[in-house]
């Protein structure tokens, strides 16, 4: 999908060419170059196949509307920047916590544990059960309801006065909202947006991810020498501006054009293509992405409604993509990034950091301007291996990490003060592990899911896999209070295993989607290509006759055989 008229690239046509084009065009692409007729034929099929707008504002506008989606991100960051901070501030702890001996309040494990990671089990709810209004009343509206839920949740936090109860159940329902926003807003980017920068612009939920914690970090900060409830209930009345400003938002945005081809409102779904292409809706190019569209939606409405049980057993492929799904966005989570971002402020107290609140800053920092990076590394080097090589680094950065604060922080005891040396080390080892995650698994386990399923059962996959996302960051937000006190900075090594695993899981279960349109992606799942060949295989209208499809599907001499020595 891209835009204007006046400027076209015959050059580029076989990247740019969509698969979904009749046969007959990649037969004269690929016949013997002739004379006369057959020339005049051949420019005029480039000339529809051909990206019409390659100019410098070809995608200005198609990117300003998918960063005003994306900053559905930044509410979530939000939440995840402001409740470390929370659990540690004194106004806090008097009105929700429980009192020691000595007068002194503080919040226990298991209070602790719930009100960090409630609000990851309202979001997987939220994720399966708020989707479904994407597909019944459109991608915006449905972005616009669970904005005002997630609003409904922070009415409640704010309110409450000394119960912790009242506040657990409004992090309850705002989640729901967040669930919803993590579905439907990298499914909306993700079916406007040209292929050609899909991986970037999914990528921004991600990159408002990290703006919200980052901001949510400096707010705590500021309010921190507060002696009463502006410390916690300022960065809660923030989240209405936030919350308006993406309603407000959503008014500038287009529809999803492959929405408003399933709901029959073909003319809107012309001008929605139209206008984030900067096209005029009768040129060729519109209607061929249009028609594109319409035969994937009807090819979705000849096999009847999708049901949840078809995400295991429907083909193409349906049970390996949804598996994909739920382990990438599990695995995301098995990263060990919400140990940090959840309870950044107690864990730099434990090395001995005077300000947990500056050095958390520091963290949001690095996470921001490194998932920056992202959107040129997820479509220049590919999602494979943005995903292998960040675990590769986080791998390298927990052994240093953990073993740092198993044998060198402390050593005389853990009740005799801390190595400032060891301290700043692990810090520095911290900020290299967010910088392998922010530039990979980060933002790129969104991309793999919103690239992975066929429209047909989008919503479904999507909220399944993105509530195994929830319901492990839930786990791990409760039990890491836990953890962290039974066995210390031994919990380290237990995400790096988990890194480990995802590796070897990329490399023979996940194919590459880079530059493919979503059409693509479902036709290489139908062929079978095998994950690590998957970066060679070409749309059917773009193959030449040297082409060899079935050498995608097989390997008779794999590298992990040659290893061994296996013949």
């Amino acid at each position: 999908m891209n835009s204007t008229p006046d400027l076209i690239s015959p050059q580029k046509s076989s990247e740019n060419s969509n698969a979904d084009l009749p046969s007959n065009s990649s037969q004269v692409m690929n016949m013997p170059e002739e004379k006369g007729v057959q020339d005049d034929f051949q420019a005029e099929a480039d000339q529809v196949l051909t990206n019409p707008n390659t100019g410098k504002g070809a995608y200005v506008t198609v990117s300003i509307c998918c960063v005003m989606v994306a900053f559905g991100g930044f509410v979530f960051g939000w939440d995840t920047g402001t409740i470390s901070g929370f659990v540690a501030q004194t106004d806090f702890l008097r009105r929700f916590g429980m009192k020691h001996k000595d007068g002194s309040y503080y919040l226990s494990k298991v209070r602790t544990g719930l009100i960090v990671s409630i609000f990851n089990i309202g979001c997987a709810i939220g994720g399966i059960i708020l989707a479904k209004l994407g597909d019944m009343y459109g991608r915006k509206m449905g972005l616009i309801v669970v904005v005002v839920i997630y609003i409904i949740g922070i009415i409640i936090q704010i309110a409450s006065i000394n119960k912790w109860y009242q506040y657990f159940i409004g992090r309850i329902i705002s989640g729901l909202g967040v669930g919803g926003i993590a579905v439907l807003s990298p499914m909306l980017i993700s079916e406007v947006a040209p292929k050609e920068m899909r991986g970037a612009l999914v990528s921004c939920y991600q990159l408002m991810v990290t703006l919200g914690i980052f901001l949510g970090y400096c707010t705590n900060f500021g309010t921190k020498n507060y002696s009463n409830s502006v410390q916690w209930r300022v960065p809660l009345g923030l989240c209405f501006a936030w919350a308006l400003f993406m309603i407000g938002g959503m008014t500038f945005v287009p529809e999803s054009p492959r929405y408003l081809v399933e709901a029959g409102q073909i003319d809107e779904a012309r001008a929605s293509l139209s206008k984030v292409n900067k096209v005029a809706p009768d040129h060729p190019f519109i209607q061929q992405e249009l028609e594109v569209i319409e035969a994937s939606v009807e090819e979705a409405r000849a096999a009847g409604s999708a049901s949840w049980g078809e995400l295991f057993t429907g083909k193409p492929a349906m049970f390996k993509r949804t598996m994909i799904g739920i382990m990438i966005q599990s695995l995301q989570q098995l990263t060990g990034d919400n140990y940090f971002f959840y309870y950044g402020t107690t864990v730099f107290n434990a090395v001995g950091m005077s300000d947990s609140f500056e050095t958390s800053i520091v963290f949001g920092v690095v996470n921001f301007f490194s998932t920056c990076c992202s959107l040129y590394t997820v479509d220049r080097f590919g999602r494979r291996n943005c995903l292998m090589w960040g675990a590769v680094g986080m791998v390298c950065c927990y052994v240093v990490y953990a073993s740092v604060g198993v044998t060198r922080l402390w050593p005389n005891g853990q009740n005799n003060g801390s190595s400032k040396g060891a301290g700043n080390c692990m810090i520095v080892f911290a900020c290299f592990y967010i910088f392998c995650f922010a530039t990979t698994w980060a933002p790129i386990a969104y991309v793999v899911v919103s690239e992975t399923f066929p429209l047909r059962v989008k919503s479904k996959a999507m909220s399944i896999a993105t509530a195994a996302n929830w319901i492990w960051g839930f786990l791990i937000g409760f039990f890491t209070p836990f953890i962290t006190g039974a066995i210390n900075f031994y919990y380290g090594y237990v995400f790096m295993g988990c890194m480990v695993f995802a590796y070897f899981y990329v490399f023979f279960f996940v194919p590459e989607t880079k530059g493919l349109t979503l059409e693509e992606v479902n036709d290489m799942y139908a062929e079978g290509v095998l994950p690590w060949k998957s970066a060679s295989w070409v749309p059917t209208s773009q193959r030449g006759a040297n082409y060899d499809a079935d050498a995608l599907m097989h390997d008779d001499q794999p590298f992990y055989k040659k290893m061994f020595g296996k013949k």
